[in-house]
């Protein structure tokens, strides 16, 4: 399997907290608390390991509460590249209620200064140059942390394709504008980020089929557009593709992104067919959502979830991003 490079640039810890209702100024009882060392570029490490690859996880770590994430990092058989930053990693509460509303309260993250930026091009450059530990691809994922700018993430991707590496990219708001506009080979905003960034709503296939193909046309080789139950549009150089997930009872939706991100890399650099990498990868995501955390490759019904997955190829898509 191949060598891949996850960045987590503002990884957090993730507080789970599930109650039956909450009531703001009161005393309210939980009746499950789950601490994860997360952040979308560990989440995707998960599937990857699960899938087979070898996995190197790097970004920026606090190193005042690093404890639960080296014991994550030996869980899953990762090497761990963090590098260490003055403070504490961010920690993100998720309070899920039992009528299935959630309250996300998001921390910024520790601040990155300059030295620890230019700390982290460094340590790239040379993973770059040593063809044993170089990576085939690498994804960048999730927010960023005070400190950087979205012209920064720019110029990340923009070092790393100089440097012939496919890079893949998932993240939102101005810091996906800057993603895109720097060309990154892939890149997997969900209906409401794609929107934002086309400028208007995508409340129709049509429109939907529409912003995935102007993502394409902008440069992005792998547009890869999720919109929940209604599934995945993929445009590429194959053509554009949608799949259907099958109708499962949702626990969670955290990770489901992350997982079909993952699951289609796989499928990418195994060399599956088109039809192939996106049932698996939409397959395992839909699984993802029946519990809290990441999809399973190892699933006992992953095969039946597949099977339950519709696919089909809308038509050839032109250089300029209009179907043929």
């Amino acid at each position: 399997m191949a060598r891949i490079l996850t960045l987590t640039l503002n990884p957090a810890l993730d507080l789970s907290i599930g109650m039956d209702r909450l009531v703001p100024g009161e005393v309210n009882r939980t009746s499950e608390t789950h601490l994860t060392a997360a952040g979308k570029g560990v989440n995707v490490a998960r599937v990857l390991v699960g899938l087979g690859h070898d996995v190197t996880v790097s970004g920026f770590l606090g190193g005042d509460n690093d404890g639960p994430f080296l014991r994550a990092f030996e869980a899953m058989g990762v090497v761990d590249a963090f590098l260490r930053v003055p403070g504490e990693t961010r920690i993100n509460a998720k309070l899920a209620e039992a009528d299935g509303r959630v309250t996300d309260i998001n921390g910024p993250g520790a601040t990155i200064d300059t030295n620890a930026w230019q700390h982290l091009l460094s340590w790239l450059d040379e993973l770059i140059a040593d063809p044993s530990r170089r990576p085939a691809a690498v994804v960048v994922a999730g927010s960023l942390p005070p400190g950087v700018a979205p012209v920064d993430l720019a110029e990340l991707i923009v070092r790393l394709r100089r440097a012939g590496l496919p890079v893949w990219a998932d993240t939102s708001g101005e810091a996906l504008i800057q993603a895109i506009a720097a060309r990154p080979t892939a890149v997997k905003p969900n209906e409401q980020e794609l929107a934002a960034w086309a400028g208007g709503a995508l409340d129709t296939a049509e429109a939907w089929l529409r912003g995935a193909l102007r993502l394409y046309a902008s440069g992005v080789e792998e547009a890869v557009v999720s919109s929940g139950p209604a599934g995945v549009l993929w445009v590429s150089q194959r053509g554009a593709w949608q799949a259907t997930p099958p109708r499962l009872t949702v626990a969670s939706t955290v990770g489901a992104g992350d997982t079909l991100l993952a699951g289609l890399l796989h499928g990418v650099l195994s060399g599956h067919s088109p039809e192939q990498a996106l049932r698996l990868a939409t397959a395992l995501s839909a699984e993802s959502v029946r519990h809290v955390g990441v999809g399973n490759p190892h699933a006992d019904d992953l095969p039946q979830l597949q099977q339950q997955t519709r696919v089909r190829r809308l038509n050839d898509v032109d250089a300029g991003g209009a179907l043929a």
